[in-house]
């Protein structure tokens, strides 16, 4: 048989919770002992790694003609469908999403402007492979070599770019690695800005899907450079490779790539009634497969799946109890909204549980991690979202500890 201890105020209880404690052998009451902080108790269960989502869907995927190929919802941040997602492969110029994220966080901290004039070297100007010919020893702004690099794919523009925000090229790729390193882009290495081959120079769709989303979300003024279908410099029109441009008003970017190595590449995103997907192509065996095999990819991504906001950053996903605190309980909820991604018409299958830390002990302040929110779909897990404490709860009086504290004797 469970005793329940009888609903009485903490004043009331006060004076039995002191004989209790001096009867429990081995028990120690301070009202100087730190509580333990929640971050030390263990979770009742961890969460099992989410799938893609189009393992909870009937309709299968486009065949593409490519060595690794990656859908992504960029709201969600959920992989939708992949193909050899972990493959190591050769990123040709879709380098230069990199190159133009350390950029963009150059011009973002004032390090560099678009309006500054830099002078070319005579490396940037030899630089082989695509070119916006530029002049060596000449001043170009950045504006311009922005343009000579995402419009273009100009590597003479970019090694320029390079040297201007790092002092070298081979500087400027530490910055990529270290950028990557917090990006989690665990299987990714750079050795130069541009692509050129090289055979540590390696990276997976899948982390080019995390950069492509990183970008998108964290530099919208500056997505009119790998959204602009043309550009002339020196004379010289040249056309972006991105044929999708032209092809899908609701395209949008971002960047190709090829070399004989590597085939042709694309990773192209697409923003429709508020939803943007990406995906990546890599290894297609022309121009055109590339194109069509991309456009297959948005289309089905978007025709089959759905994506909802479950859960704002202000709405709490949990009432916890707390122990040995000022409030009895306490609002848990997500840093940020919660959207998820899921086969459409399946959105009234999707079920959540909050697992969190128990007991969960005072003090608690505002944003600690308490704890896991976990979505699933059909009984199989979707994506999950750590829960974040809402509201600071002060460490209770000594009396109300000790109430708390022969409360949990009985729990």
């Amino acid at each position: 048989m469970r005793f329940t201890l009888p609903k009485f105020s903490r004043f009331r209880l006060a004076p039995l919770a002191l004989g209790l404690a001096l009867m429990v052998p081995g028990a120690v009451w301070s009202a100087d002992a730190p509580a333990q902080p929640a971050a030390q108790a263990a979770e009742t269960a961890a969460p099992a790694a989410p799938v893609g989502v189009s393992a909870f869907s009937t309709i299968p995927a486009p065949a593409l003609a490519a060595k690794a190929w990656l859908t992504l919802d960029a709201t969600s941040g959920q992989i939708i469908a992949a193909q050899n997602p972990e493959m190591p492969v050769e990123p040709a110029s879709l380098t230069k999403i990199m190159s133009a994220y350390v950029i963009f966080q150059a011009l973002e901290n004032g390090r560099l402007q678009l309006d500054q004039k830099v002078r070319v070297s005579e490396k940037a100007w030899k630089t082989e492979g695509s070119r916006m010919f530029i002049d060596p020893n000449t001043e170009v702004s950045v504006d311009e070599l922005l343009q000579g690099m995402l419009v273009q794919s100009g590597n003479d523009a970019t090694v320029a770019l390079a040297e201007a925000v790092a002092g070298s090229e081979s500087a400027f790729a530490a910055l990529m690695n270290q950028q990557a390193k917090a990006l989690g882009m665990a299987n990714t290495h750079f050795v130069n800005s541009t692509g050129l081959p090289d055979p540590d120079h390696t990276t997976t769709v899948e982390d080019l899907a995390v950069l492509s989303r990183a970008l998108v979300q964290r530099f919208p003024q500056y997505r009119h450079y790998d959204s602009q279908k043309e550009f002339t410099y020196n004379k010289i029109k040249q056309s972006n490779r991105n044929r999708l441009l032209w092809a899908d008003e609701t395209v949008d970017g971002l960047k190709t790539g090829h070399t004989q190595s590597a085939g042709y590449c694309l990773v192209a995103t697409a923003l429709r009634d508020g939803r943007r997907v990406v995906s990546v192509i890599v290894g297609a065996n022309s121009d055109a497969a590339r194109t069509e095999s991309s456009l297959k990819l948005l289309n089905w991504s978007f025709k089959n799946f759905d994506t909802l906001k479950l859960l704002d950053k202000d709405t709490p996903a949990v009432a916890a109890r707390v122990w040995e605190g000022e409030a009895d309980t306490v609002n848990l909820g997500v840093e940020h909204p919660l959207w998820v991604t899921v086969p459409r018409g399946q959105a009234e299958h999707i079920k959540t549980e909050a697992r969190y830390t128990q007991p969960l002990m005072a003090p608690l302040t505002e944003g600690d991690k308490a704890g896991t929110l976990l979505v699933s779909l059909d009984g199989k897990p979707l994506k999950d979202a750590p829960l974040r404490v809402m509201q600071s709860v002060p460490e209770a009086g000594f009396f109300g500890r000790l109430v708390d504290k022969v409360r949990l004797m009985f729990e």
